[in-house]
């Protein structure tokens, strides 16, 4: 079991109750040194000392969570992998002391990296108009609102819990249909919801609201999975403006253009609680050993929309199973991410070649399963598929992507898609990493790059696949 280090939380409690530390342990009947060491994380705190910290001093036990801790660590850990870092290497200990102890500076130093890694990236461009430009050294706006997600843990509890209680509202089973979201649409809002060809909402067209008319276009071209989404984003836009103005306000972003972003990925995030509850979905995907077909027939959404649900669950005290989550298109770009698993993404270039995400899209409507192994010893087991996007006719565009789900394989039991592995067998994990540029397996054949906190030598008389050897 992880032991869990509070150094921060307590201090700020004792600070809060204006007490000195002999005072503090007194209340908690501790000795000074003790809680002196607590706080500064020389020790983990017990279960009883939790316990009395919560009847005490109102520690909220639902809001503790290490999982915040191993994101942060593991973003800290690709910044110092960077070679202009060389000679700073911190160990594992250092990392979580400034994770757990000063997580505003923590955050800081993994913004400031991605500026610098942003503006090198540019200047290798030549770009002069944009090294004019002086929000260069900023992320973008999606950058910013990615980040955001992940270190929420891409669950908004408040908002949540409101589209859970429509959703019960509006259907005590828990599957929504179009006609009950077009019918709240038009009895609470006045708004008619009207589908038409694409060609004629304009081209690519998803959904428009016209807000003169009070109506509500969409593209009868798309899949009911996506009509009932869409519906539900709207009722978000209505409806949930002032949790999301909250969030926002509390979210601290750069630019407005980072706000509006995080605007509509909140009402996404609305959306998926109102399509998919938060009960009724965790209850089935139990029921069903996560089997993500049978889920999502029971709702009638895609297997995307049930794939990244599955990695939003993450409600205190309810919580599923830790899932990551990622789409890809076709040149290996990730378009979505998220990891509630110690497996994280990378923020710079192409995901590890050997990740079955990329052997996806050669498996046409069939879900493909990999054992994988990072550098680290974790163990996964990660399903792909690929999916396809249509939003018009013959000439319509046509999008593809593979998604990727996984879960550490200490929950292969809960999950259906392990049943017939053979998870005793060392070779069945194949080796995967997360980036070339940080991955540190020397002799993988599928390198693009070498790592960069790793010098290299070639030898002209000795080829192998990777042209260069590591030192």
């Amino acid at each position: 079991m992880k032991k869990l280090f509070l150094g921060r939380q307590i201090r700020s409690l004792r600070e809060k109750a204006q007490l000195t530390q002999r005072d503090f342990a007194e209340r908690l009947g501790l000795s000074t040194s003790y809680v002196n060491q607590l706080e500064n994380n020389q020790r983990p705190v017990s279960a009883p000392v939790l316990l009395t910290l919560s009847e005490r001093f109102g520690l909220d036990l639902a809001s503790l969570s290490v999982d915040d801790d191993d994101r942060l660590i593991a973003a800290l850990q690709e910044v110092f992998a960077d070679p202009v870092l060389a000679g700073a290497a911190p160990g594992l200990q250092d990392f979580k002391m400034v994770s757990q102890n000063a997580p505003d500076f923590a955050h800081a130093l993994v913004r400031l990296h991605q500026a610098y890694r942003q503006m090198g990236e540019q200047l290798a461009q030549f770009d002069d108009r944009l090294a004019r430009d002086e929000g260069l050294a900023r992320p973008t706006p999606y950058e910013e609102v990615r980040d955001f997600f992940h270190f929420e843990n891409n669950y908004i509890h408040e908002l949540d819990l409101a589209a859970e209680e429509l959703a019960t509202r509006l259907s005590p089973s828990g599957r929504i249909f179009a006609r009950d979201l077009a019918q709240y649409l038009e009895e609470r809002h006045g708004i008619a919801v009207e589908r038409r060809r694409a060609g004629t909402a304009g081209e690519g067209a998803i959904r428009r609201f016209d807000r003169e008319q009070r109506r509500l276009y969409l593209n009868e071209a798309l899949p009911e999975s996506t009509i009932v989404f869409q519906l539900a984003h709207q009722i978000a836009l209505l409806e949930a403006g002032d949790i999301v103005e909250a969030v926002v306000a509390r979210a601290r972003f750069q630019t407005s253009d980072a706000a509006q972003v995080a605007r509509i990925g909140l009402a996404n995030a609305y959306a998926g609680g109102l399509v998919l509850p938060y009960r009724a979905f965790l209850s089935a995907a139990q029921e069903t050993r996560h089997d993500l077909d049978l889920i999502a027939d029971r709702f009638g959404a895609s297997l995307e929309q049930v794939a990244h649900r599955l990695s939003t669950m993450q409600r205190p005290r309810l919580k599923g199973i830790p899932f990551f989550f990622a789409r890809v298109d076709r040149a290996g770009n990730i378009t979505k991410r998220h990891s509630a698993t110690k497996l994280q993404f990378a923020r710079f270039g192409a995901a590890c070649p050997l990740w079955n995400v990329h052997r996806a899209f050669e498996s046409h409507g069939a879900i493909i399963r990999q054992l994988a192994e990072t550098p680290d010893g974790s163990r996964y087991i990660s399903l792909a598929a690929h999916v396809v996007k249509k939003s018009g006719g013959y000439s319509g565009p046509v999008l593809h992507y593979a998604i990727a789900l996984g879960a550490e394989i200490a929950h292969a039991r809960d999950i259906v898609y392990c049943d017939d592995l053979d998870l005793t067998r060392e070779a069945a994990f194949e080796p995967i990493g997360v980036s070339c540029r940080i991955c540190e397996r020397l002799t993988c054949p599928q390198r693009s790059v070498p790592p960069l906190n790793r010098a290299i030598s070639i030898d002209s008389d000795d080829r192998r696949l990777v042209p260069y050897a590591i030192r």
